[in-house]
């Protein structure tokens, strides 16, 4: 059916090109409804969310879809085309039975489809639309965010460019030889996506019956096809295809390569703005690397997330080519920052405090149903006081990063997984690199993004330390963690790149620090509860730790954060820490906000308030205690009244007992440690009995004792203490167990918690009770 791009808006400058863009004002679309998508009606979704009912039917996401290369005239193919499902290897269909709403996976409700979509299926769009003529005698370009997987597309009958492999990368084609001036044109795109059976990356994508089941599985519906913008826009012969900008804060300019299409030796001007006033330009050749400067730059930070506007124009006889775009100034690096490797922004080192950000909806599934819902999950970061997103094995559209440009956040970017538990082949592996350098250039230019995760807990995993190189070679601007979750499932450290991640449920423990590389917890947390009414479905969610109410949520939550302020920033050496997760998923139950959007399970304000105490006490954090290492010390009470006793063990077990000058020469040396580099983070230290040689003080079900070295990492995490300056001493917490520390109790040893539930955790004389001397040895 023909429907005519008859609303398309023409903007006559570069900075109103953006204003219009980032705001959603720019959106040259379909027209009005005609008879058939009129009688379009979307299937009810499992859940809906507060956008389900507000997303057009002929013009879904109008907004201009990439912020960072914008031009004035634009079309937008969203909305209603017809279509079929043939069998994977049959041509196009005769028919086409059926109609969607693009750019709606076949898989969610919001494309009026709603079935599951298997290996054996490909998938067949298509419309018409005509050329408006104010497009006369420029190139027009086909834009495609993403279509997940292998897509071709044919134009009035004849192939448009090669077949494109890939799920979360852009692509275009220039159609201008495939048009019928002046008449009807006829886009038919077939997709074919064989999700966890092809080898190709897929993240947590699985085919599974869509509508919602129980089951406690971390893997979620499928989305095939279409599942971001498709567009029109006419350019010139010559056009600007990307720009590359590397902010430099050494010298207070903005690095810019101008990449082109048509346009080989030519030049390309690059100016700088702050609110209409040129700040820099400068000149300089297309594919080649030159520098515009930003004297007295303002600095890109959660805090003040300030962009420049900037634009590029290609000048010669290439032609006009004029685009917009902005950039953030700012720098990430990884430096000692007393004695600990630590990430620091623009020179200095700030705690990143983030979530675990799947990017999955009930009504959309791969795609939001708005720009307003794309933009709510990142501001629900700010107001619950994060400074960090991990995007988790998915990789969102270009206006999902402008909005974390815009609002202050830093983004952790994963590499969508191949299927875990595969050892992929060669031919699965040269894709999968070749979507990763993709999914690089389309967002290498914003500024909110600081680190790339190349792999995730051995999912798909080959290569790590070759892979981790060629990302860092390819994108040095930013930092690279080579695995998360190294030490899960199977994962198997490449021993490189910026960061050594680690995940722990519930956490948060302490990642091992490296005297190369900065400690970051990858995941922690889960603590979940199931909110009736607002339940994919009800009774199956589940978490990594239930709790029995609302408020339980918010104290064990907010209690997390305090425990990784109170030592595993300063104690552990712990550098960032990405809580799961932002909101539930299908069956998970573990989100700070239920599936829908529709509720916020916890309070916002009192977790606002710890994370930005951990945020501040991070921009302070002075040197780690130290300890004597490999020195004999015996470890005294500062508890008043008990000052006279020491810490020892007998049978096994730890107690306190007065120890002086007429004590016996075995109570001496039971009473006497060797400290010892932390078995499980060199930051901290394990106590080695004097006596019984290899043998440790360790935590196990709470009771502290001295135990034999098992060499395992349980083993080694009970037997490590992070000390804290306490008032008159040090207090020792557990190395994986952030706010439990050390305690005596009736002159017994045990691992305690200040407000916790056991009968040792008895607030009377908490503090002064886990506060201990360093002292002299009773057994030298």
């Amino acid at each position: 059916m023909l429907r005519p791009l008859s609303t398309w808006r023409r903007v006559t400058t570069a900075a109103t090109v953006l204003a219009l863009a980032v705001t959603g004002l720019l959106a040259s679309g379909t027209a009005p409804a005609d008879a058939a998508s009129a009688a379009w009606t979307p299937k009810p979704a499992p859940m809906t969310t507060p956008w389900t009912d507000q997303v057009p039917v002929d013009n879904p996401l109008p907004e201009y879809p990439r912020p960072q290369l914008t031009r004035p005239d634009w079309a937008n193919l969203n909305g209603i085309w017809d279509f079929a499902v043939t069998s994977r290897d049959a041509g196009q269909p005769s028919s086409f039975g059926e109609q969607i709403r693009v750019p709606f996976a076949p898989e969610s409700a919001l494309s009026g489809i709603q079935r599951k979509i298997t290996e054996n299926d490909k998938l067949w769009y298509k419309r018409t639309f005509t050329v408006p003529s104010g497009w006369s005698g420029r190139r027009v370009q086909l834009n495609f965010g993403a279509s997940d997987w292998e897509t071709t597309v044919w134009v009035n009958g004849q192939q448009a460019g090669a077949v494109h492999r890939g799920g979360y990368d852009s692509f275009s084609y220039d159609i201008t030889p495939l048009l019928n001036s002046g008449a009807t044109n006829t886009i038919v795109v077939s997709a074919y996506d064989a999700t966890q059976t092809g080898g190709q990356a897929v993240g947590k994508q699985r085919i599974q019956d869509i509508t919602p089941h129980a089951g406690r599985s971390i893997f979620y519906t499928a989305t095939s096809g279409i599942w971001q913008t498709v567009w029109l826009e006419p350019t010139a012969a010559a056009r600007v295809t990307r720009l590359d900008m590397v902010p430099n804060l050494q010298d207070n300019t903005l690095r810019v390569t101008v990449r082109a299409a048509g346009a080989d030796g030519a030049s390309a001007k690059v100016t700088v703005s702050n609110g209409g006033t040129q700040v820099g330009s400068a000149t300089g050749t297309v594919g080649q690397q030159f520098s515009v400067p930003v004297p007295n730059a303002r600095l890109w930070t959660p805090e003040d997330p300030f962009l420049y506007d900037v634009t590029a124009e290609l000048s010669g006889s290439a032609g006009a080519d004029r685009v917009g775009s902005y950039a953030g100034m700012r720098s990430i690096a990884v430096r000692n920052v007393n004695g600990v490797q630590r990430p620091v922004l623009n020179g200095s080192f700030v705690f990143q405090s983030g979530t675990l950000d799947q990017g999955y909806w009930p009504d959309g599934l791969h795609t939001a149903p708005t720009d307003a819902a794309l933009r709510y999950d990142l501001q629900k970061h700010k107001d619950l006081g994060f400074n960090m997103v991990r995007k988790h094995i998915k990789v969102e559209p270009q206006r999902w990063f402008y909005w974390a440009d815009r609002l202050g956040l830093l983004v952790w970017q994963d590499m969508p997984a191949m299927d875990s538990g595969k050892s992929p082949s060669a031919a699965a592996r040269t894709q999968w690199e070749n979507e990763y350098r993709a999914i690089i250039d389309e967002h290498r230019s914003s500024p909110s993004l600081i680190l790339w995760v190349n792999q995730n807990e051995g999912w798909g995993q080959y290569d790590q330390a070759r892979i981790a190189d060629m990302v860092k070679s390819y994108d040095p601007s930013r930092l690279v963690d080579n695995m998360s979750g190294v030490n899960c499932c199977g994962a198997q450290d490449g021993g490189n790149g910026d960061v050594v991640d680690n995940h722990n449920y519930v956490g948060p423990g302490n990642t091992p620090t490296e005297p190369v590389r900065a400690s970051v917890l990858g995941e922690y947390g889960g603590l979940g509860i199931r909110v009736s009414g607002h339940e994919w479905y009800p009774g199956g969610g589940f978490s990594y730790e239930d709790q029995p109410s609302l408020s339980a949520l918010n104290d064990r939550l907010v209690g997390l954060l305090d425990g990784i302020r109170e030592n595993s920033l300063p104690a552990g050496g712990l550098s960032a820490a990405v809580y799961t997760q932002i909101t539930d998923v299908e069956n998970e139950a573990n989100g700070l906000l239920t599936y829908d959007r529709q509720i916020v399970k916890v309070e916002e304000a009192r977790v606002r308030a710890a994370n930005q105490a951990l945020i501040t006490a991070s921009r302070t954090v002075g040197p780690t205690v130290k300890l004597p290492v490999e020195q004999y010390v015996s470890i005294r009470v500062t508890t008043p009244g008990h000052t006279d006793h020491y810490l020892r063990h007998q049978d096994g077990l730890g107690f306190t007992e007065v120890v002086n000058s007429g004590s016996t020469a075995l109570l001496k040396e039971d009473a006497t440690w060797k400290v010892k580099p932390g078995l499980a983070n060199r930051l901290c230290y394990s106590f080695e009995s004097r006596n019984y040689p290899g043998e440790y003080l360790r935590h196990r079900e709470f009771r502290v004792r001295r135990d034999a070295n098992e060499s395992s990492t349980l083993y080694k995490e009970d037997a490590t203490w992070c000390p804290v300056q306490g008032s008159g001493g040090v207090r020792l917490s557990a190395s994986g167990f952030p706010r439990q520390y050390l305690r005596h109790i009736n002159a017994e040893l045990w691992l305690a918690q200040q407000g916790g539930t056991h009968t040792w955790d008895n607030p009377a004389s908490f503090v002064p009770d886990t506060t201990w001397a360093i002292s002299a040895p009773w057994a030298p």
